[in-house]
């Protein structure tokens, strides 16, 4: 069993920048690609970027590209989202999560969650 333990998180200007974090409880196994997703308000939950924790293979929605940076450390039990020229649009519940690598990145093959940390964007 993996426990997913969100850090960081908050409220920012338009421009601004935060980071997240996410600490597993175990180093996630190779077979397993990591990472962030978001649900705002009244929206679908979408991916926002994920890492194979194996070949640290990277992922981005395109609306966060070149913004946007996911790394993992070494141990693989560390992930964390740097966010930079944050906009009001990225506003929204930030959740950790893990699936396995050979499925897609949607929310209905996510194997762990963890409980979310809220980013605030104004304008």
């Amino acid at each position: 069993q993996v426990q997913l333990v969100e850090f960081g998180g908050g409220s920012v200007q338009a421009g601004g920048s935060l980071r997240l974090s996410c600490a597993a409880s175990v180093s996630i196994y190779s077979f397993y690609r990591w990472g962030w997703f978001r649900q705002a308000p009244g929206k679908e939950r979408e991916g926002v970027a994920n890492i194979d924790a194996g070949t640290s293979y990277t992922d981005y929605a395109d609306s966060v590209k070149g913004r946007f940076t996911i790394s993992q450390d070494s141990a693989k039990n560390t992930l964390s989202l740097q966010m930079n020229n944050l906009k009001p649009e990225d506003t929204a519940m930030y959740t950790c999560a893990a699936a396995p690598r050979y499925l897609p990145w949607s929310p209905q093959h996510v194997g762990y969650w963890g409980q979310g940390t809220q980013v605030t964007v104004s304008s």
